[in-house]
């Protein structure tokens, strides 16, 4: 038996009484009025509906009567069932929807039925680590913040071969930009793939196409380019920045890069409350101060702006620079001229106090 056919002509048997309704009211107000929007455009306002997997036609219907959407259940069975009877293809699908009183009813129906579900955005910032991306993603009520941070501790190697395996996590590598998904995989794992698929389609090709003037491997290339944009809030000076970077590490000299003391201690400095002498010396392996090279991974996540500084950065003298606090910064060649910048930077923000 075609269970199909069977399923077809039992719903029309059922609606059967109201088929023939609408025949004779076809055309009159009736039906005008239960298939046309409840509210004008101007006063209508976006209302979400969720569909569960295992909802009735008939539920449905229900369910957009008592929110408000549509004026009649009964008119929603009879399209619905002229929605079958046309044997389109397909179904009802399950999903969150956003529905307005605007809407007739057959853009409803024809909504639910091509599952145009409601799309949720979210954006990852240039600078944020994997911390800061799990606060901003439970404060939106998507899910824990331990559970965006326990997946990321997870390198799907098999996946992305060219994510660095000797790390702890895939810090650096989730690529920060604004970001569509479907209500309903809003998931940990989602998420990190979405943005790892990002990286290995906006971030990868620069680097594979432009890596031959740093000569860094790919990890060492996030990691610097995490520090350039932890340092700089000026797009101007994050070549130079990066410049001044590579010189110390060609050089043997230490980063001594205030942003890894605080990525390795949890925590963040401001104009009012510096890093304190007893922090910048507290050993762990991302003080720069005291560690040589690069930290172990990167700190944040770099923007493309501050990755393509790291592979076209400034030629440069300086090997120091400090913060104004204005978003810019002064540059020296000498540890005498960099002492004395800080002292003057010092004494200016105490006259403004």
């Amino acid at each position: 038996m075609n269970f199909g056919h069977f399923f077809k002509w039992f719903y029309t048997l059922a609606l059967l009484p109201g088929i023939l309704v609408l025949s004779a009211w076809h055309g009159n107000q009736w039906w005008y009025w239960a298939m046309s929007p409840i509210a004008p455009t101007e006063k209508a306002v976006r209302i979400d509906l969720d569909v569960p997997g295992d909802t009735s036609t008939r539920q449905i219907g229900s369910d957009l009567e008592a929110a408000g959407i549509i004026s009649s259940s009964w008119a929603w069975n009879i399209w619905a069932f002229w929605l079958l009877f046309q044997d389109r293809g397909g179904s009802f699908k399950e999903g969150t929807y956003t529905l307005s009183p605007s809407q007739s009813l057959a853009e409803i129906a024809d909504s639910i039925w091509q599952g145009n579900v409601r799309e949720k955005s979210f954006r990852v910032l240039e600078g944020w680590s994997i911390e800061e991306m799990g606060e901003y993603f439970e404060n939106r009520g998507y899910f824990a913040r331990e559970a965006f941070v326990e997946a990321t501790r997870q390198i799907p190697s098999d996946r992305y071969p060219w994510l660095p395996t000797d790390s702890l996590h895939i810090e650096g590598f989730l690529f920060p930009d604004t970001y569509q998904l479907p209500n309903r995989t809003v998931q940990p794992q989602a998420i990190v793939n979405l943005m790892l698929d990002r990286f290995a389609e906006v971030a990868l090709p620069l680097y594979r196409q432009n890596s031959q003037p740093t000569s860094l491997p790919l990890k060492d290339w996030v990691s610097l380019a995490s520090l350039v944009e932890k340092e700089a809030a000026i797009a101007t000076e994050r070549p130079l920045i990066a410049g001044v970077y590579l010189k110390r590490l060609n050089e043997g000299i230490r980063l001594e890069a205030d942003p890894t003391v605080e990525y390795g201690l949890g925590i963040k400095q401001t104009a009012d409350r510096p890093l304190t002498n007893a922090q910048v010396r507290t050993p762990n392996p991302y003080n720069t101060y005291l560690n040589q090279g690069l930290p172990p991974t990167p700190i944040a996540s770099p923007g493309l702006s501050s990755l393509q500084a790291v592979l076209a950065p400034t030629p440069t003298d300086y090997l120091f620079f400090v913060a104004r606090y204005d978003g810019t910064h002064v540059f020296s060649k000498t540890i005498e001229e960099h002492e004395a910048a800080k002292n003057a930077i010092r004494q200016a923000r105490e006259k403004q106090e």
